[in-house]
């Protein structure tokens, strides 16, 4: 199971040796309200603070200090007034993700303010010049501004820090394509170079060859262990033979040993080039769906983008979903969701078993792929869609809605549900359409739309709510 951890995130708090000679100790005051709002924020982040910078000295060896500390992101504080062109050549040169947080100590201006009172709360013009000078040079960034003792910034910070962690972590994301893109398919056609440049993942061709490999020194016992799990996690058909469950859990293990030994975030299985390889009996389907429950990225039919949205998704909210969009259900306003077989299991509602089931597949030419089969659980869910759009332009559109507590569907044998756009099916489908929206996306449960308005921001990337 790929590690999930908290968000970190460096502060960068400025000011400016001037203010020292006005009012002794300035400094020290305001590196204790540093210290109290990385407090604030902790359930949030683990939020690093060393000391105020002071000049463009402080400013630059504070920024390399952060970046060589293994962070997500980086937080910019104006802590007084403090010229913006200081802070420049450190972020230019700072490969992390920024935030502007537009705050003050005090909420309120009273009576009882001092000229000392006004320093230490007048960030606000700081923030503005930091804003324009970022801007200016082209730097991506976010801006956050409200109370810091607030619920509602704890909440705002949190968002952005995921998407931080999400951006970062696809700086050094792997994904690797077993065989080759669906012919024809013009929504899952990849620029291996522009998706490294613009996006992060690095994709990497495997061979095939070696999975088959792999296969055949799976020993006994680790098949053995893995069919126990599957046992405590699924309700298996009956008409599911040892043979069949056997091979698919070989796959799975052998799949599992790549993406291990090569550093490998996600990954994508087009059905055609594994059916046609000849050494095959099955699709891994069910490696498919165990392994996104264990927090790998996955894309069908070759779709790297969608196996690199669906990692994202998993470091930005968790139990990441991939999937389609199926038929249209006019009298519930729905969408109905489904793929050929693989989906994450740890959305399923947790009223019904996951069934496993010996499953009757013509695609790919190959025998029965034991199948997960569930529906996610009831109530809110936000669904994205990553669009490659020309060379290193892409846009992220993501939209808010409901799962719906439907009956089963018993003749339909694999993951499925309805989604109910919270836009309405017709607007939400004509929007999707006319933005480029892709047939594969990635869901999660819950409201997420901010986290994800964050990461495209953060990415510099198109970003359209439908």
């Amino acid at each position: 199971m790929l590690e999930k951890r908290a968000p970190r995130i460096g502060m960068l708090g400025i000011m400016q040796e001037l203010y020292d000679e006005m009012i002794p100790r300035i400094t020290e005051h305001q590196a204790e309200f540093s210290r109290e709002l990385c407090g604030q924020l902790a359930p949030a982040a683990e939020v690093v603070f060393t000391r105020p910078a002071r000049n463009r000295d402080d400013i630059e060896e504070i920024v390399r200090d952060l970046v060589g500390r293994d962070l997500d992101g980086i937080m910019i504080v104006m802590l007084t007034y403090g010229p913006a062109m200081r802070t420049l050549r450190a972020l230019e040169e700072n490969p992390l993700p920024l935030l502007l947080a537009n705050i003050q100590p005090e909420p309120i201006v009273t009576a009882s303010w001092t000229m000392d009172d006004l320093t230490y709360n007048q960030g606000i013009h700081g923030a503005q010049d930091q804003s324009n000078a970022m801007l200016r040079a082209g730097l991506p960034y976010s801006v956050i501004t409200d109370e810091w003792r607030s619920p509602e910034f704890l909440a705002s910070f949190e968002s952005w820090a995921r998407a931080a962690q999400t951006v970062t972590k696809l700086r050094r994301t792997k994904i690797a394509l077993f065989g080759y893109p669906m012919n024809g398919m013009e929504d899952v056609v990849y620029d291996a170079a522009a998706l490294l440049r613009k996006i992060g993942p690095m994709i990497v061709n495997e061979n095939l060859g070696d999975v088959f490999q792999r296969m055949q020194s799976v020993s006994a016992d680790s098949v053995e262990a893995v069919r126990r799990q599957h046992l405590a996690q699924f309700e298996v058909d009956p008409k599911l033979t040892p043979e069949s469950h056997e091979y698919a859990i070989r796959f799975e293990i052998a799949l599992r040993a790549i993406m291990s030994e090569g550093g490998y975030d996600g990954l994508s299985v087009h059905f055609e080039p594994v059916g046609r390889d000849g050494r095959f009996q099955q699709l891994p389907l069910l490696a498919a769906s165990d392994l996104m429950a264990d927090g790998y990225g996955y894309g069908a039919e070759g779709d790297t983008n969608a196996a690199a949205l669906v990692c994202a998704s998993h470091t930005l909210i968790g139990d990441a979903h991939f999937s389609e969009m199926y038929a249209m259900d006019y009298e519930l306003d729905s969408v109905l969701i489904s793929h050929m077989g693989e989906g994450n299991w740890k959305v399923a509602r947790h009223d019904r078993p996951v069934r496993l089931i010996d499953r009757p597949l013509g695609i790919g030419g190959l025998g029965n792929p034991p199948t997960t089969v569930f529906s996610a659980e009831p109530g809110p869910a936000t669904v994205a869609t990553l669009i490659a759009l020309e060379g290193e332009h892409y846009r992220l559109a993501v939209a808010r809605g409901e799962v719906l507590d439907t009956p089963e569907l018993p003749l339909v044998q694999m993951p499925y549900f309805h989604f109910c756009p919270a836009s309405g099916m017709r607007s939400f489908l004509t929007s999707w359409l006319r933005h480029g929206g892709t047939h594969h996306f990635c869901l999660n449960l819950g409201e997420h739309v901010e986290r994800w308005r964050n990461v495209a921001e953060l990415l510099d990337v198109d970003y359209v709510e439908i």
